[in-house]
């Protein structure tokens, strides 16, 4: 669980985490200035950590995966503490995973009618529909969406893929699918309905556009290094 400032929401999220089937819980706080690392330990989260600095979106994934892979997880799931996404997917993503038919699954807004009927801003769709367009035709993929942050992984993946090498900010996202893609890992997705609101984490309009151009980017140096004409570093 990659947290900033998620303290509203985290209790609630948490309560609905099936731990049948799920082992361990990690929550990393990106330097938060609410009590969200307070709040964890209260709820008995097995490993809180928690960044004295601010390493972004992309840093805190890193930091989750690194203690993922250092406590022997067998399959990864990074859940958002923020409620946009529902944990009663889990068991569906881990299934998927579980049973060998995948080794990425990822939860989809664009299935489906979630996307818009959960609040999604129409800029923020139609850009999630182009972009998504561009880089199904560069990477070579028929994804609905490549900008969701509901994802499920198996251990291979993570050891497999230099994603501590990815950016600390948003596109850390999708350069770690590209590095997916270009290791020829299988990738599902599973309908996903999704909330916006107030207390849940999104990203302005200048981060957006931001974030938009590292897409169109990593999309552009991906087609290159598939076509060998360059490597990007990302998958060295």
């Amino acid at each position: 669980m990659p947290a900033y400032n998620a303290s509203q929401t985290l209790e609630q999220t948490y309560n609905e985490i099936p731990f049948d089937i799920v082992d361990e819980v990690i929550l990393v706080d990106d330097a938060s200035s609410d009590e969200t690392a307070v709040l964890a330990g209260k709820l008995g989260i097995e490993h809180v950590i928690t960044h004295e600095q601010n390493k972004g979106y992309g840093g805190n994934q890193k930091s989750c995966y690194n203690k993922a892979l250092e406590i022997g997880a067998d399959i990864v799931i990074m859940l958002h503490p923020d409620y946009q996404y529902t944990p009663k997917l889990i068991p569906s993503m881990a299934n998927l995973i579980a049973a060998d038919l995948y080794k990425v699954v990822l939860g989809s807004r664009i299935l489906g009618k979630g996307a818009l009927e959960g609040g999604m801003p129409i800029y923020k769709y139609i850009a999630n529909r182009l972009l998504t367009f561009f880089q199904n035709i560069l990477i070579g993929q028929k994804l609905s969406e490549y900008h969701t942050g509901y994802r499920a992984f198996h251990r291979e993946v993570l050891e497999s893929i230099n994603y501590n090498g990815n950016s600390d900010d948003f596109v850390f996202d999708n350069q770690m699918l590209s590095q997916i893609v270009f290791k020829n890992f299988s990738i599902g997705e599973v309908s996903c309905p999704t909330k916006y609101f107030p207390e849940a984490s999104s990203i302005n309009f200048k981060r957006s556009v931001t974030y938009g151009l590292g897409v169109i980017a990593t999309s552009v140096i991906h087609f290159f290094s598939r076509m060998g004409m360059m490597k990007g570093k990302i998958y060295k």
